[in-house]
């Protein structure tokens, strides 16, 4: 029973995304061995380590293209099982932005933002084009939104996959290794409106190697090692006295 001291305190909210022993094996092979990590809303999470780690797992998990076979995953209160209406609702609630842009190369850049809100949100044409054009103002692209993808650049593709996925009014945003297909003057301009995404509170985990963005933007960046998180810690901690030899060594290499 509560104390009378403790009557007047709030209790923690429930975070944004939780994970409780998250197992994830592809066959006999085992990605994700255990993996814990709670991020509260408007909290933003670097996760960086070598290739292989299950970084991008570990993504792909939170809306369920990939199956955990252990463990809890709760996504905006929703927990992530074998029933279709929850993973449903998650990725309602969740924009993931890969390494590829995966936009469709038939339809101009407006079209692309629209289909999502139109048929899955059920939004009219007109108020799913408002808010596209909204996005791609965010984005600083509206001049390319009659353009197919095949038109632009690099980086400004990668821009009209941010601003798909905002379009759909998510509460958290996931971004896989973003920009690593770009060269450095794309980069920069991906990596400027995710910054200012993270300015604006939008809860975030980011898997990159750009450690700069991880130095300005992160709240707290995550190391992983072989499917599981060997170190967490904020950026200033995590560059400047990482607790794992591991950890600082693989820093030195990326930062070098």
């Amino acid at each position: 029973m509560p104390s009378p001291q403790d009557a007047g305190r709030s209790r923690p909210s429930a975070p944004m995304i939780l994970l409780e022993d998250v197992h994830k094996r592809y066959g006999g092979l085992p990605v994700l061995r255990g993996v814990d990590l709670r991020v509260d809303a408007g909290e933003r999470i670097v996760l960086f380590g070598p290739s292989g780690s299950g970084k991008s797992t570990l993504l792909r998990c939170l809306n369920r293209l990939e199956t955990h076979q252990q463990g809890r995953i709760v996504v905006c209160g929703i927990e992530l099982n074998e029933g279709l209406r929850n993973i449903e609702k998650v990725r309602a609630e969740v924009g993931l932005v890969f390494q590829g842009f995966n936009l469709f190369p038939h339809l101009t850049v407006l079209e692309n933002l629209t289909l999502g809100p139109i048929h899955v949100r059920k939004l009219p044409r007109r108020r799913a084009e408002e808010i596209a054009w909204a996005m791609l103002e965010k984005v600083h692209i509206a001049d390319q939104a009659h353009k197919r993808p095949a038109q632009l650049s690099g980086g400004q593709q990668q821009r009209a996959a941010i601003a798909r996925s905002l379009c759909m009014g998510p509460r958290v945003m996931l971004f896989d290794e973003p920009t690593s297909a770009l060269d450095p003057e794309m980069k920069i301009e991906v990596l400027d409106v995710m910054t200012e995404l993270a300015r604006e509170g939008m809860t975030m985990i980011v898997v990159t190697h750009e450690m700069g963005f991880a130095r300005r933007v992160a709240d707290r960046m995550a190391f992983l090692e072989e499917g599981r998180i060997l170190e967490e810690a904020p950026p200033e901690a995590m560059f400047s006295r990482p607790r794992s030899e591991r950890t600082r060594r693989f820093l030195e290499t990326i930062l070098h």
